[in-house]
């Protein structure tokens, strides 16, 4: 683990560059904040009060700065309060003062109201712990109890309905300048999703992604420099937050002027995500941007039977059973590759996809919506839709036979595949698990197959409209 000098080292490089507030937020409800602090400081001690946090703010991750390097600052204690605003809390807030108390009393069976002054001696309020009795003295008499319903003056501003730290600063010199605070901070989360829409008919799609950003917080960042780190942080570990702070330190430096609405760079082993305006982001508010844009983009429809889905090699298996299912639905994928030569090629962060397709009136249909991990530029995105409505496999087995002694088994199947689709060939991949043994070889097929690994095997059958084909095949097990 790092020291704590280095942890403060690193961390003030979060605040590099720029006055505006800035945020970096991932995908793990947590973000790191960049904000402006007025301060007007003597030579040595003085009492600062910052009321401009977050209420999800982590107290101990604040580090604080002059990003002229003309002041040399020191927090030498920090006191942080973030208390719901309560009776007893505003009590405490006038302690020694007088206050009006408000009494109703019955009189001639009418309601009058009573004004009563009265000094807060002590207002019961402790902090984090279990309150007291108020003591509240009125006409020279103490009482251990509200002599009414307390009508608090105006406060003059509302900072102390915020969170609020409190700081001892120790300040080399005497200036006024605008200083730089930064801390980690939950109530912050942000997530991409994709909607790929395709014409009536086709393998052609455009695709459109967006990132949805959330605050809840309690703070809203005005025209604020946004950020999204796109990977699987660990935010546990203190050595490799210190990375993810450097590494937000070396984006701020490089920003350039013109930018697209978002760009996209690499960091380590995550990936950051630029919001190239200033925006507003208000506390308890969802805001989309549009960070990817895909035009004429080659995504071609794909259909899977697989007959025995779930059933996998464990060991060696006499069942005869075993991996008969049933099932009869043809799956639903659509796959493309995520490359500058497909229109795209930029890494793509996980999220939910939505697939839309044309009718004959050109209105746009929903047929389904999957989920994707994070995939680099370069490599392939296949998911499933749901099922074909036209499409039947049918899977069976014709042959079965073990011989213990000699060891071995021998097993054959048939599949059908039809097609009712009235005027729209397909190509169906027929997926084959040889479940039984890890030595096995495929004596008789009617059809080739390409071997995916070392117990998946698969056919890909051309099937005309209104055509069924059968498919069938011989595997011989030895151990």
């Amino acid at each position: 683990m790092k020291s704590i000098t280095t942890l403060i080292a690193l961390a003030t490089l979060v605040m590099a560059a720029g006055a505006e507030p800035s945020l970096t937020i991932y995908n793990q409800n947590f973000a790191v904040v960049r904000d402006t602090v007025p301060l007007d400081l003597q030579a040595g001690e003085n009492q600062v009060r910052f009321a401009g946090a977050t209420a999800q703010v982590e107290p101990d991750s604040v580090i604080l700065r002059d990003p002229a390097g003309k002041h040399a600052l020191q927090i030498l204690e920090q006191n942080y309060r973030n208390d719901p605003v309560s009776e007893p809390l505003l009590l405490s807030l006038f302690e020694g003062k007088t206050i009006d108390f408000e009494k109703l009393r019955m009189k001639d069976n009418t309601e009058t109201r009573e004004l009563i002054p009265g000094k807060i001696v002590r207002s019961g309020y402790v902090p984090g712990g279990e309150a007291e009795q108020p003591i509240i003295e009125v006409d020279g008499k103490l009482q251990f109890s509200l002599p009414g319903t307390p009508l608090f003056p105006d406060l003059g501003d509302d900072t102390v309905l915020k969170p609020a730290f409190n700081w001892l600063l120790q300040s080399d010199s005497a200036g006024k300048f605008d200083a730089e605070v930064g801390y980690v901070t939950g109530g912050f989360e942000w997530s991409a999703s994709y909607n790929l829409v395709s014409p009536e008919k086709g393998d052609f799609a455009d695709l459109i992604g967006w990132i949805t950003m959330k605050n809840e917080s309690g703070k809203t960042f005005e025209n604020a420099k946004i950020k999204l780190m796109a990977g699987d942080v660990n935010k546990i570990q203190p050595q490799i937050m210190d990375r993810f702070t450097r590494n937000r330190a070396m984006a701020l430096g490089a920003m350039a002027a013109p930018e697209p609405a978002v760009t996209e760079k690499a960091f380590d082993e995550f990936h950051l995500y630029s919001i190239a305006r200033l925006t507003t982001l208000h506390d308890r508010e969802t805001k989309q941007v549009e960070f990817a844009h895909a035009e004429k983009m080659y995504a071609p429809t794909i259909y899977v039977y697989d007959g025995a889905a779930g059933f996998q090699f464990y060991g060696l298996n006499y069942d005869q059973g075993y991996g008969q299912t049933g099932n009869k639905k043809v799956l639903v994928q659509r796959e493309f590759v995520n490359a500058e030569t497909n229109q795209l090629g930029i890494a793509l962060p996980a999220g939910k996809l939505r697939f839309y397709r044309r009718d004959a009136d050109g209105q746009l249909q929903f047929v389904g919506e999957n989920t994707i991990d994070h995939t680099p530029r370069n490599e392939t995105v296949r998911v499933t839709t749901g099922n074909s409505f036209d499409l039947v496999g049918e899977r069976k087995q014709t042959n079965f036979h073990v011989d213990t002694g000699d060891k071995w088994i021998d097993e054959s199947f048939e599949i059908k595949l039809r097609n009712r689709k009235k005027d729209t060939p397909v190509e169906i991949r027929v997926v084959e698990h040889l479940y039984r043994w890890s030595s096995w070889e495929i004596t008789k097929q009617s059809d080739d197959f390409v071997k995916k690994d070392s117990q998946t095997i698969e056919f890909r059958i051309p099937v005309k409209p209104d055509e069924e084909r059968t498919v069938t095949y011989t595997v011989h097990y030895s151990w």
